[in-house]
C-alpha cells in the first residue's frame, strides 16, 4: 500500500531559508527578468518570469508548503536553469490573502488539487505568451509542490514535456502517477530516509521514463554544502535533455 504520509516528520515539507549557493547574484546580461501577474478565474497570482535570449524551453516552478516564489532554493535552481538556456517562471500559487489564511490554518498548502489547477491555468498562460508559446514546458516541484506538478502533468500530458521533483511528495499524487507521460526525475537527499522510501514507491507507479537520483549527504532541505548545487545540475541536465529542440530525436 502506498502511504499518504511519511512517518515521524513534524511539519514535514516546509521550506526554510537557504543560506548556501550564490542565489540570484551576478545575473547574466542576456537574461530579461519580468514580474508578471496571471489572472485565474477570480484571483490574480504573482510570478517572476526570466527569459534568456534564444531560450530553448520554459520551466514552471511549484514551490513547497509554506514557501513562495522568493524561496532562495528554487531561485538558485532557476538561475542554474537560466544559465543553461531555459526560461523560468516562479509563481506564488496562493494569493497574499490566502497565504495569510494558510499561516493560521495550514490547509491550503495541502490542497493539491487546487494547486495543480492553478499550475494548469498558468501553463495555458505560457502557451499564449509570445515569449514562450513555442517552447516546451517543464515543471520543477519541491516538497508538496511536486505532488501538484505531477497531477498537472498527468492532466495535461500534451503540454508538459518533463518533470523534476526535489525532495518531493509524489505520494500526494498517487492516483495520478500512472497517467504521467512526461519524463520524470525524482531527486532526494541521501539522509532523507522516509522520503527516499516514498520516492522509491512512486517509481513503481510511474509508467513513463523515470529516474531516481539520491544526492549523498543531503537532508530534506539540501542545506549541506554542495548538495543543492548537485540537485540543480541534475535538474538542468534533465530539462536540457527533454525540453530543448533535440528532444524530438530521443
Amino acid at each position: 500500500m502506498f502511504n499518504s504520509k511519511p512517518p515521524n516528520l513534524k511539519n514535514w515539507g516546509s521550506e526554510t531559508p537557504y543560506t548556501g549557493g550564490r542565489g540570484m547574484r551576478n545575473r547574466p546580461e542576456n537574461i530579461v527578468d519580468l514580474p508578471v501577474k496571471i489572472g485565474i478565474e477570480d484571483i490574480v497570482l504573482d510570478g517572476d518570469f526570466a527569459v534568456p535570449r534564444a531560450a530553448e524551453g520554459i520551466v514552471l516552478f511549484a514551490h513547497g508548503s509554506g514557501s513562495s516564489r522568493f524561496s532562495p532554493r528554487n531561485r538558485y535552481v532557476a538561475e542554474v536553469l537560466q544559465k543553461a538556456g531555459l526560461a523560468t517562471l516562479l509563481m506564488d500559487l496562493l494569493t497574499k490573502e490566502e497565504e495569510m489564511i494558510d499561516m493560521r490554518t495550514r490547509h491550503l498548502r495541502f490542497d493539491i488539487e487546487m494547486l495543480s489547477h492553478r499550475l494548469i491555468a498558468t501553463t495555458e498562460w505560457l502557451k499564449k505568451n509570445a515569449e514562450t508559446r513555442n517552447l516546451r514546458i517543464g515543471y520543477f516541484g519541491s516538497s508538496t509542490g511536486a505532488g501538484a506538478a505531477l497531477i498537472a502533468a498527468a492532466k495535461r500530458p500534451e503540454d508538459v514535456h518533463a518533470v523534476v521533483s526535489r525532495g518531493g511528495r509524489p505520494d500526494l499524487a498517487m492516483e495520478y502517477l500512472s497517467k504521467v507521460k512526461a519524463p520524470t526525475l525524482l531527486i532526494v537527499g541521501g539522509e532523507d530516509t522516509p522520503v527516499i522510501r516514498i520516492n522509491k514507491e512512486a517509481m513503481e507507479y510511474l509508467n513513463t521514463t523515470r529516474k531516481l537520483e539520491i544526492v549523498p549527504g543531503a537532508s530534506h532541505l539540501f542545506e549541506e554544502p554542495g548538495t543543492l548545487e548537485e540537485a540543480a545540475k541534475l535538474a538542468a541536465d534533465w530539462f536540457a535533455r527533454y525540453l530543448k529542440p533535440q528532444a524530438d530525436a530521443l
